[in-house]
């Protein structure tokens, strides 16, 4: 599998570089942030289910430059302090971008990112493309943008995550307890992450060693 482990998972929402798991999943977009200011385009659409670790891509953009992060929900015309701190920095962050947004004004910020020669990053749950923007203009600044997917862990992944982070714990687990565990775990990085981090504190606390009861009891609180 050519999957490669940068250390270990983020908790707690604290994003580090080195905290960010690469796999095959997630590779083009991790490259193409690291890649920065050497983009192929300066607008990119970073698209995939939650989980995926697209605003940890995000936070590793914000490290590398000044960049204004905001959620798509708080993009409305009310919010008249956007165009200043977008103006006072190099990048624009939007998170979760959806229909709902103000076409308006997410086409004027766009404007703003050209004209200045900004870089502009939004990540959403799907290709923005494929949105049903009213405004022609919107949607074309939209089609010229650098579209880059990624996916959950598969099987394979997890199980490769989870006997490392034990390994590094000095945890012994069979394999059985792995494929319970991969059954029944939400398929996101941050899931997995908590379970890991979870299980550890939970069986310090109550002084208990590692079992499949043990396990079970993790699973039921996360």
């Amino acid at each position: 599998m050519n999957d490669q482990l940068v250390l270990k998972f983020p908790a707690n929402n604290v994003y580090l570089k080195e905290d960010f798991y690469v796999s095959s999943s997630n590779k083009e977009a991790y490259d193409f942030v690291e890649s920065w200011p050497k983009w192929v385009k300066r607008t990119v659409n970073i698209f995939g289910p939650s989980g995926s670790g697209k605003s940890h891509l995000a936070s590793i953009l914000k490290n590398k430059t000044s960049s204004y992060e905001i959620e798509s929900n708080a993009l409305n015309d009310k919010n008249d302090k956007i165009f200043f701190e977008f103006k006072t920095r190099e990048a624009l962050i939007i998170e979760n971008l959806n229909e709902k947004v103000s076409e308006n004004l997410l086409f004027s910020l766009w404007n703003v990112a050209l004209q200045d020669n900004k870089y502009l990053l939004i990540t959403s749950l799907k290709p923005i493309n494929l949105y049903k923007f009213k405004l022609i203009d919107l949607q074309s600044r939209v089609n010229s943008s650098v579209f880059i997917g990624i996916k959950l862990p598969s099987d394979d992944l997890i199980s490769v995550i989870l006997s490392k982070n034990f390994s590094d714990k000095q945890i012994k687990v069979e394999k059985k307890h792995i494929d319970y565990i991969i059954k029944r775990i939400d398929r996101s990085y941050e899931k997995i992450s908590q379970f890991i981090q979870t299980l550890d504190k939970y069986s310090l606390k109550k002084g208990s060693p590692f079992s499949l009861k043990l396990i079970k009891e993790v699973i039921k609180m996360i």
